[in-house]
């Protein structure tokens, strides 16, 4: 496995890293917490050391099973989660509803003021059993909260030790560039897969240029870029992807007719599909790291794989002339 730098952080992270976003079951219809904790500890014994997660992870529950397998492993491991985003409080910005695990209801506000980013990280450290956290991310805005505002206070728990480095994610190049008048931004965290790679236009230039690092997630747009679902596949109600625009059944046709185009690539890497796309997504120029999910340690082996390999300039090439003549919907 490939290490890669965060900026100017001095964090090192593992160029793919476990998405524990699945894990936490919200949006994802439930997860074994015993098959979490093995993927997690399998991510661990192959070099994919870096673990990204949030609190709004299934409202805390992420959090709590990457603390429960990461006990006696923290110096292993680097912890990557995030704050703004509260169930528990309607201070901040209104962002949507939704409901738990529990099919309960809740009002998601963006709540980036200093003191509940104080507030978050004691709750996080103390969710994941640590005494501090490698990379703190602002989860996404909060229009109502000045961003030197919300980084003030992440300059705080800087020099307090209980975080290392600062990111944020779902941040616009002008976001960025304030939230770094206040303190070193070391990275940031978009969407970016190969059918959905609109930060190409702005964002991967800017935080290539000035330094920062790109921890793309949903490289594997939810699934759909594995190969393995149908145009008839149908998605349960609190299946994030049920609506999805990506996940229309003609859209799915198209996608699986490109995804037949590039298999002969990788079976002549000995490689899966969903293996192919993880490698040319960690070998586009500005993407540092590829956040993957995974519910259990199966999953975990085959998504390290896909760093052993190389793909020629020919392949390379191929792939992305396939894609420009790739007709999706637009965002």
């Amino acid at each position: 496995m490939e290490y890669r730098q965060l900026g100017t952080s001095g964090v090192q992270a593992s160029a793919v890293a476990f998405g524990a976003w699945a894990i936490g079951g919200w949006m994802w219809g439930g997860a074994d917490e015993a098959d979490a904790i093995a993927a997690i500890h399998r991510a661990i014994d192959v070099g994919m050391t870096t673990i990204d997660t949030a609190p709004m992870y299934g409202f805390g529950r992420s959090e709590e099973i990457v603390g429960k397998a990461i006990s006696g492993r923290r110096d292993k491991v680097q912890i990557l989660t995030k704050y703004c985003l509260r169930w528990d409080s309607e201070e901040g910005e209104y962002y949507f509803d939704t409901t738990d695990a529990e099919g309960r209801p809740w009002k998601i506000y963006s709540n980036a003021r200093p003191e509940s980013v104080i507030l978050e990280c004691e709750r996080s450290l103390r969710r994941l059993g640590t005494d501090h956290i490698d990379l703190y991310q602002c989860h996404r805005r909060d229009g109502t909260t000045p961003v030197e505002d919300t980084m003030g206070a992440v300059a705080k728990l800087i020099a307090q030790g209980k975080i290392i480095a600062a990111g944020v994610s779902n941040f616009t190049v002008e976001e960025i560039r304030a939230a770094a008048g206040v303190v070193p931004i070391a990275s940031n965290q978009p969407p970016y897969s190969m059918v959905n790679r609109g930060i190409e236009a702005d964002l991967l230039p800017y935080c290539r240029k000035n330094n920062i690092a790109s921890l793309v997630y949903s490289p594997l747009q939810l699934g759909l870029l594995t190969g393995k679902i149908t145009s008839e596949r149908t998605f349960n109600e609190g299946d994030l992807r049920n609506g999805n625009r990506f996940f229309k059944s003609d859209v799915i046709g198209r996608v699986n007719a490109f995804l037949d185009e590039i298999r002969p690539i990788a079976e002549s890497h000995g490689a899966t599909l969903a293996q192919l796309v993880i490698n040319w997504t960690i070998h586009r120029p500005g993407v540092t790291v590829a956040l993957v999910g995974a519910r259990n340690a199966d999953q975990v082996a085959e998504n390290a794989k896909a760093a052993d390999f190389t793909l020629s300039e020919d392949e390379t090439r191929r792939i992305d002339t396939l894609l420009d003549d790739l007709d999706l919907p637009d965002a």
